[in-house]
């Protein structure tokens, strides 16, 4: 544990992504920072660690990919790759294997995509080619604060991306969203991003993750960083500890009267964990909105292999993809959210899958190499996941029992237990529909504002929401200059200021 000063000027809870991207913000403005974490490591959702399954093996914890951390304006302006993190885009982003035909695949290269697509290739290509020409755009777009106008979008192609992200939504989110794609690979290789947001489908909030995660897919790329997700966290930290912030680990706050004085307090963490830290100070019009933000439709619940060899997929296409969907179908994935939305464990749950080694051969020690997954499964469900996760597995990969050295499952009801955000699996940390994705965790014009408590909400509780992107903890940091410091410009972010 470092040790703390007496009265800092800001103190953030939480160093997942987001607290970390508002700490780095305050810091480089000239304030003193400092960050509590309760967990041994930092990092929250973007850590990597030795879970003791086979010597010299880590996993990422709870993200492995991410599509969102190439795409973000913050992490853009910050420039990982000048701070020696190796963001390796794989060949295919992302696979769809099928029973009953050839995988689907979503290869980095649009034009090979549509190929492979045969007669929907076209469709393709006009649903997803301008907003991946455009992922500038589209990331302002995505990861904005749903309150302003991100200046790109007043462009002709920024318009032109926006219309083509609303198009694609629509066209996606609805019982409609068989007309723009007819053929069974094409439906399944969508509706495998649509289930990224772990709801209902087809819905809105699904249908605009499908179009802006595809069309990232054929833009920047789905990255996997090199050495794994902790790479990221170690690049922010040693800018923050470079401009004179500390990390407090191994120190949980479960209530803002156990912290330092401080001019403001900014909280990576759920909202109602937030709430419950403000205890009686929480204003009651405040109070009752976050009780009623709800809860993630469903939830995640995270299996790590050891395998002594590479996956044997049916299809080999399926292994040059950096992540793979092993859902089946659109109406299988349809059926199987349904469920787990509905509070009931499918048959076949959706699970999403990764070989980091792919692109990352120092991932493989000894010719063990580390797979990370996880289960749509029912909010909280106490249940290991690791038989369904292999029997999906499986059914892609026959023989793949025969690899696995070691299998560690973590039940939703316990994903708390390795980041406490995580309450009962709830990685969205809260519903991803369209409308919570705006108004969330409330519909104040300022989301981040936590009454007038001097406390701010800077989690992916807030916009833009989930994913490896800082976002949220940028557009709440924003506003602590402003409004407790009277900063009004943001520090530079690059490696050189």
């Amino acid at each position: 544990m470092t040790s703390a000063a007496s009265s800092p000027d800001a103190v953030v809870v939480g160093s997942g992504p987001n607290g970390l991207a508002a700490a780095v913000v305050l810091a480089r403005a000239g304030l003193s920072v400092q960050v509590h974490e309760a967990e041994h490591v930092p990092g929250g959702g973007a850590r990597t660690i030795d879970l003791g399954l086979a010597p010299g093996i880590v996993h990422d914890i709870c993200s492995a990919v991410h599509p969102l951390a190439i795409a973000s304006p913050f992490l853009g302006a910050f420039d990982l790759p000048s701070r020696g993190v190796e963001l390796v885009v794989p060949e295919a982003s992302y696979a769809q294997p099928l029973t009953d035909e050839p995988a689907a695949i979503a290869w980095h290269d649009l034009e090979r995509t549509a190929s492979d697509l045969g007669r929907d290739g076209p469709a393709w290509r006009r649903l997803l080619g301008v907003a991946a020409a455009n992922p500038g755009a589209l990331a302002a777009l995505a990861l904005g604060d749903k309150r302003s106008i991100p200046p790109q979008t007043l462009s002709p192609r920024g318009l032109a991306t926006a219309a083509a992200l609303g198009l694609g939504t629509l066209a996606q989110g609805s019982r409609a969203w068989d007309l723009s794609l007819r053929t069974e690979r094409a439906r399944a290789l969508l509706t495998g991003v649509s289930a990224h947001t772990i709801s209902p489908l087809p819905s809105l909030g699904a249908g605009g993750t499908a179009i802006m995660l595809a069309a990232l897919a054929h833009g920047p790329g789905w990255p996997i960083p090199v050495g794994g997700s902790q790479a990221i966290t170690a690049a922010l930290l040693e800018d923050l500890r470079a401009h004179g912030g500390e990390v407090l680990t191994d120190s949980p706050v479960r209530d803002l009267r156990e912290l330092p004085p401080s001019r403001a307090v900014l909280l990576d963490t759920p909202a109602h964990v937030a709430l419950r830290m403000l205890a009686t100070r929480a204003p009651r019009r405040l109070a009752r909105a976050i009780r009623r933000f709800p809860a993630g439709s469903a939830a995640a619940a995270t299996v790590d292999l050891v395998l002594s060899g590479p996956i044997p997929w049916k299809d080999p296409d399926v292994g040059r993809a950096g992540t793979v969907h092993l859902g089946g179908t659109r109406a299988e994935m349809e059926r199987a959210e349904l469920e787990v939305t509905a509070g009931r464990m499918p048959e076949k749950p959706m699970v999403l899958l990764s070989d980091p080694t792919l692109v990352d051969p120092s991932r493989e020690v000894d010719g063990l190499r580390p797979i990370w997954a996880y289960a749509h499964v029912p909010l909280g469900d106490p249940r290991d996941p690791t038989e369904a996760v292999l029997q999906r597995l499986e059914e892609a990969a026959p023989g793949v029992r025969d690899l696995v050295v070691a299998a560690h499952g973590i039940p939703a009801a316990e994903m708390s237990r390795h980041n406490r955000s995580l309450v009962g699996g709830d990685i969205t940390q809260g519903r991803a529909d369209l409308a919570h994705l705006v108004v969330r965790p409330t519909a104040a014009w300022d989301p981040y504002r936590l009454g007038d408590t001097g406390a701010w909400l800077c989690s992916s509780a807030t916009p833009p929401g989930p994913g490896v992107h800082g976002m949220s903890g940028l557009h709440a940091a924003r506003r602590v200059l402003r409004e407790s410091f009277g900063i009004r410009r943001l520090p530079e972010l690059g490696p050189g200021a």
